[in-house]
This record gives structure tokens, C-alpha cells and sequence, in this order.
């Protein structure tokens, strides 16, 4: 693979466009991975590749909703430790287990997630009453969540958001807002190991992390200003979209 400007042109509007759009409803990996693997990297190499890449955008989208006081760090301080472990759990487990019992299923879920957006209006519109303790949903959410995306990982941000959403009552850009700073983490620690597996393009992951880091700042800051208007709509979109590349790649059209 020859690394021309125009490749890493590509690739670094391919990150800074799938950041904005993950800050907002996740999704990213969506643009990233075949922008990758178009240019001619190995899968296993895009995977890491993509990974070091989404820090940047996920980093820059939480840095944003943390100076803009849209997430209180001292209270979900548990909730990152606990996905930070789960993600760490996933990443070696992943090489135990068959994914491809979560790879069957994972479109309905994704599936049942846009529809809940799309015909529940009202959700996430304003703050709601909270259903569980942080404790329990650092020990439930968090985990698991985290587990799922060092094992697997689309639509993570989507299920983060659901989850603050339904179980913390938080409104919609609460919702993203800390939803991202627990990817970021979820990020971070599979990250770890793709380093320790030597499974990383680190010039190509470079140009596209500071593209990420541009496009995480752009979503952030449309998420704090637009709320709902946007969010909303476009969790849905991504929803549907990522349901049906999933689909395509089983083998269902």
C-alpha cells in the first residue's frame, strides 16, 4: 500500500467526517473501516488502525462536553473504572469466544434501538426520574457495555446512550455527552491491546486521528448547541444504516 497525499487526504476527511457524525450518534466505524480497507489495509491492521484513529474523535468530543460542564466527571469516576474493565475483559475474551452468535443478533438489537428513538418522541427530551442507582449501572451498563465493545463493538455509542437515557433518566444531550466519555474509555482500553498485538498502521492512524479530533470537536459542539433537533434524527439514520451494512455483510441481500 503506498501512502500518497491523496491517500492520506482521503483518510483523514473520511475520520474528520465520521467524527462529527460519531460525536452525534455514533456510527463512525461505518465511514472509517471501508475508507481503510479501500486504500489497501489489511483487515486485521484496519482494526487497530481504526481503533487509535476513533480515540482521537472520541477524545476531542468528551474534552468539549467536560470544559462545557455537560458531564461532571466526579460523579461517573466509577462508571469509567468499570468500563474501562469490561473493555479490557472483552478485548481478551474475544479471543476465546465465537462472535458470530452476537454478530446474528446484534442487527435486531441496533434495529429495536433506532425504532425506540424514532416512535418515542418525547424521550430523552428532558431530564426523567432515575431508575437505578450509579453503583448498579457502573456494575450492569458500564461493564457490560464496555465488555461488549472490546469484544465487538458497533453501535456502542448508541447503547451507552439508551442506557443513560432509560436507566439514569438523563435527557438526550446528557445522554451523548456521557456517552462518549465512556466510549472514549471503552476506546482506550482496546486500544491497549492492539498496541500490545503490533496491529497498527501508526502513520495512517495519526493523520486520522487529528481528523477525528476535529470532526469529535464539530459533533460535540452540535450536540451542546442543536440537542435533540439532531440527535435524535441521526441516531435513528445511523441506526438503520449500520443495521443494514450488518445484514449485507451476513449475507441477507
Amino acid at each position: 500500500m503506498e501512502l500518497t497525499f491523496d491517500v492520506l487526504a482521503l483518510l483523514f476527511t473520511a475520520a474528520l467526517v465520521a467524527g462529527t457524525i460519531d460525536a452525534i450518534a455514533g456510527g463512525g466505524g461505518l465511514i472509517t473501516i471501508p475508507a481503510l480497507l479501500a486504500v489497501g489495509v489489511p483487515p486485521a491492521m484496519a482494526l487497530g488502525t481504526n481503533k487509535l484513529q476513533a480515540c482521537g474523535g472520541s477524545f476531542s468530543a468528551s474534552l468539549y462536553f467536560i470544559r462545557q460542564k455537560a458531564v461532571e466527571v466526579k460523579q461517573i469516576r466509577l462508571l469509567i473504572l468499570l468500563t474501562f474493565f469490561g473493555a479490557s475483559l472483552g478485548a481478551v475474551f474475544v479471543q476465546m469466544l465465537d462472535v458470530e452468535q452476537l454478530k446474528t443478533i446484534l442487527p435486531f438489537l441496533v434495529f429495536i434501538i433506532g425504532g425506540y428513538f424514532l416512535f418515542s418522541p418525547s424521550l430523552g427530551d428532558e431530564d426523567r426520574k432515575q431508575r437505578i442507582s450509579y453503583p448498579l449501572f457502573a456494575f450492569t451498563a458500564a461493564l457490560g457495555i464496555g465488555f461488549y465493545d472490546g469484544m465487538f463493538g458497533p453501535a456502542t455509542g448508541s447503547f451507552f446512550t439508551l442506557a443513560f437515557v432509560l436507566l439514569l433518566g438523563f435527557n438526550l444531550t446528557k445522554g451523548v455527552a456521557h456517552a462518549k466519555i465512556l466510549n472514549f474509555t471503552s476506546n482506550f482500553a482496546s486500544l491497549i491491546f492492539f498496541i500490545l498485538g503490533g496491529a497498527i498502521l501508526w502513520k495512517v492512524g495519526f493523520v486520522m486521528l487529528v481528523g477525528q479530533f476535529i470532526g469529535g470537536n464539530i459533533g460535540a459542539r452540535m450536540v451542546v448547541t442543536k440537542g435533540k433537533h439532531i440527535i435524535r434524527p441521526l441516531i435513528v439514520t445511523m441506526s438503520f444504516i449500520m443495521v443494514c451494512k450488518m445484514l449485507w455483510d451476513q449475507g441477507y441481500f
